[in-house]
């Protein structure tokens, strides 16, 4: 039973109830284990990817420090909502406090607002790389990679803060079912009761995070294909549309379902169509993300082959 509080003749919700999870009778076990799997694949290759790229020295360049960056945020990007979804899959008790629901939708949001930042860095990177070869250890060192990354930490963190301070003051007091997967903006503040209508701030903020990020992207890489399709040699133009192929794919994948999401403005999507978009960015873009910077890296590939290949071999000689 959730949990309400009586007051001035009207009731005010302490808890949200997660309406779209069916029952574990209802099938939520069919849900509950390729979930798990997911998340377990998730955490399993983005930490192997953040501890390979530590770990060899051949990998210690910008490219692969933002790609581990980015491996670490998908780790805790992840965790701030599926265990969640994965105890409502099984337990008949599918609610979240307020207070942990505006936990959720802050990490949540400053994870994903940082792992945009993060991108719009690695897009970055890989233009100078392309488009300025000879001025490119001068100008990504590792000092400039880490004020990056901590301006991008500052960004997401920062940024959000506002939008849950103003959410934690709002009452409310009418239906608690929130008709998402996890807390988001849209599903908690039509819960609201009382007037919202800053939201409409609260959108062109997140409007101009999004298109900022997707603007510098584009034109990079816009750029990059240029200066890739001018290169004499076709092994040369390979390498560099190979390189710049994982980021495009995890741009695209990413910026797209967040786009469709958070720049819809006043158009409203079904229910039905609300969960698969959020489906997309919350759970299928990370677990991508593991396959396209590893199993379809060379240099990935080779660093863990080297990596698992020196642990047997040290296994071999102290036996």
């Amino acid at each position: 039973m959730t949990r309400l509080m009586a007051s001035e003749n009207q009731t005010t919700v302490t808890e949200f109830l997660f309406s779209m999870f069916p029952h574990l009778h209802e099938g939520g076990l069919l849900f509950f284990i390729p979930l798990l799997l997911i998340y377990g694949f998730i955490i399993t290759g983005n930490l192997m990817i953040f501890i390979v790229i530590q770990l060899d020295m051949a990998l210690h360049t910008p490219m692969y420090f933002f790609i581990s960056v980015l491996s670490f945020l998908e780790i805790w990007y992840t965790t701030t909502t599926i265990p969640k979804m994965l105890s409502c899959l099984i337990s008949e008790w599918k609610t979240i406090s307020l207070a942990g629901c505006l936990m959720q939708m802050y990490f949540f949001h400053s994870l994903g607002i940082t792992e945009g930042c993060v991108l719009t860095a690695m897009a970055i990177d890989r233009y100078i790389a392309i488009c300025n070869p000879l001025r490119y250890p001068t100008i990504m060192t590792p000092k400039i990679c880490i004020h990056l990354t901590a301006g991008a930490y500052l960004c997401g963190f920062l940024l959000v803060l506002p939008e849950i301070a103003w959410i934690a003051t709002l009452p409310f007091c009418g239906s608690n079912q929130i008709q998402q997967i996890f807390c988001d903006f849209t599903p908690v503040l039509s819960l609201a009761c009382t007037d919202t209508s800053l939201v409409v701030i609260v959108d062109a903020i997140h409007a101009a995070e999004i298109l900022a990020s997707f603007l510098v992207i584009a034109l990079s890489y816009i750029r990059i294909i240029m200066v890739i399709l001018g290169m004499p040699s076709a092994e040369g133009r390979h390498k560099a549309f190979s390189t710049c192929a994982a980021h495009l794919a995890v741009f695209l994948l990413f910026f797209g379902s967040v786009a469709v999401m958070y720049l819809r403005f006043s158009a409203t999507y079904s229910v039905f169509w609300d969960t698969a978009i959020a489906v997309i960015f919350v759970i299928l873009a990370p677990f991508l993300n593991p396959i396209i910077y590893s199993l379809r890296n060379k240099d990935m590939k080779d660093a863990i082959g080297r990596l698992f290949f020196c642990q047997n071999r040290a296994g071999g000689v102290q036996r």
